[in-house]
């Protein structure tokens, strides 16, 4: 099951659920506040291996991280 986040329209934090993807936009209960007043919002999420060393944010260059692009090597 993925993870997702929901942010709480009333205090602005955010909850992180296991979920079904079929539960997905189902709204949840805030974890700070407590209201239901919650969307899902995109996750940002990092991916490696265990040859490429520590994980970098995906988008950014494959062989050096950066995250504005190709470093050109």
């Amino acid at each position: 099951m993925p993870v997702y986040e929901y942010v709480c329209q009333k205090c602005e934090g955010v909850t992180e659920a296991l979920r079904k993807m079929s539960d997905a936009d189902t709204t949840i209960r805030c974890e700070h506040c407590g209201a239901k007043q919650t969307a899902r919002v995109q996750s940002v999420f990092s991916a490696g291996s265990a040859q490429s060393g520590p994980s970098m944010p995906m988008g950014g260059c494959g062989r050096c991280g950066d995250p504005n692009g190709s470093c050109g090597i």
